[in-house]
């Protein structure tokens, strides 16, 4: 059984593609079970399932959420952002949906406070400052979830700079405007409250928002989860495609000794289409009841 239970979609969040072709190329590679896992968005969640459906693949419905955490031992001084997957829920319950709704608003204001930011960059360097036409321009090229990507590539689209990355190191580090914050207790009572469950993302990417950035050490990873989540937790993300198999072996051990579930996936964005690539156990799907 072929399983991806982390994609994201051009739809919803920050993917590359829209769902009709991301459930297409899922189809062709011999996909059987799949979730959408967009950020901060259950947008996509009714299409998708839809797809899933023609396409004769299994479908869960998924979300991802970026957490803010805050502890004086593991994070110091400053907060953390970590993603948590959040699986199996009822996409109408109405406090899930709401709060994402406020999350939704929030972006569009952050984003303003960031080009506020940014023209105050501008100013110094001579350059004219964006205008709210240039704000109109870059929400019309948002598929999904409002953020500093988007900023970024209407910055590649002017010539203001050349990559992704020098909009980050020039502009959008430091005129950055933090997020709406959501703690764990909050996504945990949200998913759960919808009837799902919920899973820490990639405990060990070293590229993205999780617990890599704070401890290197697997062991350490696993103090602090026992420390600060274990209640509020249902399972780990076991199989990444960041993640190595000395990882995604003592992440299933450590999964199986709480009494959590296991799960997987490419984290697919389409950039490049990892689509269905990473091995993830039939066991998977057996915890979901399919």
């Amino acid at each position: 059984m072929k399983i991806d239970l982390h994609i994201h979609s051009k739809d919803g969040s920050d993917g590359r593609w829209p769902l009709g072709r991301i459930f297409e190329e899922a189809q062709r590679r011999g996909v059987d079970l799949m979730s959408i896992t967009d950020h901060d968005s259950l947008q996509a969640q009714p299409q998708a399932a839809a797809l899933a459906s023609r396409h004769g693949i299994r479908y869960i419905t998924g979300v991802e959420l970026n957490v803010t955490m805050s502890h004086e031992r593991w994070t110091g001084v400053k907060s953390a952002s970590l993603d948590f997957l959040g699986y199996g829920f009822d996409i109408s319950n109405q406090a899930l949906a709401g709060k994402l709704d406020t999350l939704r608003a929030y972006r569009r204001r952050r984003a303003g406070m960031i080009l506020d930011n940014i023209n105050a960059e501008f100013r110094k360097e001579g350059r004219a400052p964006f205008t709210e036409a240039d704000m109109t321009a870059i929400e019309q090229s948002v598929d999904g979830s409002f953020g500093r990507p988007h900023i970024a590539a209407y910055l590649m689209a002017k010539r203001i700079v050349n990559s992704r990355q020098e909009a980050f190191d020039r502009y959008l580090v430091k005129c950055d405007v933090p997020k709406m914050p959501l703690t764990l207790e909050e996504a945990s009572a949200l998913v759960r409250g919808a009837g799902g469950r919920i899973v820490i993302a990639h405990p060990n990417d070293p590229n993205g928002t999780s617990l890599a950035v704070l401890c290197s050490s697997l062991m350490e990873q696993a103090a602090m989860i026992e420390e600060l989540m274990l209640p509020l937790l249902d399972g780990i993300e076991c199989w990444h495609t960041r993640h190595d198999q000395q990882t995604a072996r003592f992440y299933a051990e450590f999964a199986r000794s709480h009494g959590l579930i296991v799960t997987g996936g490419s984290d697919c964005h389409q950039h490049p289409v990892v689509l269905g690539s990473v091995q993830v156990p039939d066991c998977v799907a057996d915890q979901f009841g399919i």
